[in-house]
């Protein structure tokens, strides 16, 4: 490693301009160096000031936010008071930015392989025909397939983890000396997140360049970072080599990372004792409650073991070509069987693309199955043809999506949010229904102060708690989380995988656990569907496929991983 460091931020200060004209800090005296080569990782929850710090060091800070002091030294340059020109040059050449959000990043409007086209020519690195063929290298790289057709498509008609390795081909298009990687592969499932940081990690050690991996991750980051440096409201609480900061923590929040972390917790007993509690408790819950709506002669509440039974689901997709009036036929999902058990919780895990939403949206009713049938409480819900029995459905089953923020109405309150499901149901007067939303903020941990704000004003775990009490109020017997989890940093992950725990023990839920991440079923899932290309590869007892996969594509999900076989110190 060179002594000479590629990147220095020194005693950093930023700050945010309020409309009075008063700067509130968002990031306070932080330091951090990076060497050529080197991969340093800056981890921290929502609003730590990681994303803030990393922002800053190519004046990509938003709204009214600017370095109130300190420097940011790259290559020796201090870049924190340089002209527009100088941070332009700086920008693609020199600095790679990889953001979070695919699908905001992205123009909708222009086809993927003319927007990385578009960082090759801004950068000066290839035009014509040699771009072209330079953007098709790169999608290679990013580990898409068929790189050459794909760069002719639209953003939409990318799944969300293509979207993201589209983005990582742009921010490596110009090769850049630092690549700076805000949360690069949050969207993207374990096998595809390997094989990108795999691909970093080639690449930081044959051409030299340096990786910030801005990440809430801990098992990624103890993994792939060489040094890592904790963040806590606005501040660098400890910064050290990696695997020291996350075998030995010093500081309290150090700490409080390290045991909420899934993917590094996943490898401890407690979890699966505590789940075993959990599955116990709703058991029996749910039993009660099946047996009380069966007595009232209710459509849904025969009181079986399987709440949902899904047999031989397929769903077949019409694809139209290139051609007018040319189509192809796609298989999203290929006889598809299982069983939700009563009080417990099913998982279904597998790869971006692999048909897992797709199954999800037709329990739901959301999307009709093009053959095979869903049975809730052993009825098929694809004979309901009234409005009174669907209703009833909707009453039973309930979703919770990955993105809050998207799955509010910005313009409602969030009394309002939760409200709209009893009012569509015409249940309870305007006081019971009040008290009602009262009593499912207090389910979930937020105090009743929020119903009059409105989403914007709440944190992503906030929102994600709101979402969960909209989804309990009309009082459900089974709850589907897409990716219910994904979006969240871990400390918030942690908090809302013990609050849907807890739920569930409390109201006897039977749950449908969407996810690509399986640190975490292990926490929530006692079922676990292994899903690929459409087809169940592997249907097992959670225990059963963590302690012995049968298929070797299980056993590539549960390697990649990332930090799943790190040993933790200080007894854990």
């Amino acid at each position: 490693m060179s002594p000479t460091p590629l990147l220095e931020v020194k005693d950093l200060h930023v700050g945010f301009v309020t409309d009075r004209k008063k700067v509130v800090p968002a990031v306070r005296g932080a330091n951090l160096v990076v060497y050529p080569g080197q991969t340093v990782a800056i981890v921290g929850e929502s609003g730590s000031g990681k994303s803030t710090t990393a922002h800053a060091i190519i004046d990509l800070l938003p709204g009214t936010g600017r370095v109130t002091d300190g420097r940011i030294l790259f290559e020796g340059k201090d870049v924190a008071g340089a002209s527009k020109g100088d941070i332009l040059a700086l920008r693609g050449s020199s600095v790679g930015l990889v953001p979070q959000d695919p699908m905001s990043n992205l123009n909708p409007l222009i086809r993927v392989g003319k927007q990385i086209r578009e960082a090759l020519e801004a950068n000066g690195v290839a035009k014509g025909k040699e771009a072209d063929a330079r953007v098709v290298e790169l999608l290679q790289e990013a580990g898409l397939p068929d790189a050459e057709r794909r760069a002719q498509q639209f953003p939409h008609e990318f799944s969300g983890g293509m979207r993201q390795r589209a983005l990582i081909a742009m921010g490596l298009a110009a090769r850049p000396k630092l690549l700076i990687a805000d949360e690069p592969t949050s969207a993207l499932d374990v096998t595809v997140q390997k094989q990108i940081l795999d691909h970093l990690d080639h690449l930081t050690d044959t051409l030299g360049f340096a990786v910030l991996l801005i990440t809430h991750d801990l098992g990624l980051a103890a993994e792939r970072a060489d040094h890592l440096v904790v963040m806590y409201k606005g501040q660098v609480v400890e910064s050290g080599p990696a695997l020291e900061i996350l075998q030995d923590p010093r500081h309290p929040y150090s700490k409080r990372l390290v045991d909420s972390a899934p993917s590094l917790a996943s490898q401890r007993l407690s979890a699966q004792e505590h789940r075993a509690e959990v599955r116990e408790q709703a058991e029996s819950v749910a039993e009660e409650v099946a047996a009380e709506v069966a007595s009232h002669g209710d459509e849904f509440g025969e009181g079986r073991s399987r709440v949902v039974e899904v047999k031989n689901l397929t769903k077949v997709f019409t694809i139209r070509g290139s051609r007018p009036g040319a189509s192809t036929d796609f298989t999203a999902v290929d006889d598809v069987s299982f069983g939700i058990r009563r009080g417990t919780t099913t998982a279904i895990v597998g790869e971006s693309g692999s048909g897992k939403s797709t199954v999800a949206r037709m329990v739901l009713g959301l999307l009709d199955p093009t053959s095979g049938t869903v049975e809730f409480d052993g009825v098929d819900i694809t004979t309901l043809r009234s409005t009174t029995q669907q209703l009833a459905f909707r009453r039973q089953m309930q979703p919770v999506f990955q993105n809050p923020f998207a799955s509010l109405d910005p313009r409602f309150t969030i009394y309002r949010s939760i409200e709209e499901p009893l009012a569509t149901h015409k249940i309870g007067s305007k006081a019971e229904r009040e008290a009602k939303i009262r009593d499912l903020l207090d389910k979930v941990s937020l105090p009743a102060s929020v119903m009059r704000r409105y989403p914007s004003e709440l944190s992503g775990g906030q929102r994600q708690r709101v979402a969960i009490a909209r989804a309990l109020a009309l009082d459900p017997e089974v709850v589907i989380c897409d990716e219910a989890v994904s979006a969240l940093d871990v400390l918030v992950q942690a908090q809302i995988l013990n609050l849907l725990n807890d739920l569930q023990a409390e109201l006897g839920l039977s749950y449908l656990f969407i996810t690509h991440d399986l640190a975490v079923v292990r926490q929530i899932a006692d079922d676990v569907l292994v899903m690929q290309e459409g087809r169940v590869v592997e249907h097992a007892p959670a225990e059963e496929l963590f302690a012995s996969p049968r298929e070797e594509y299980t056993r590539a999900l549960l390697d990649a991983i990332p930090g799943g076989s790190i040993p933790l110190g200080g007894g854990r």
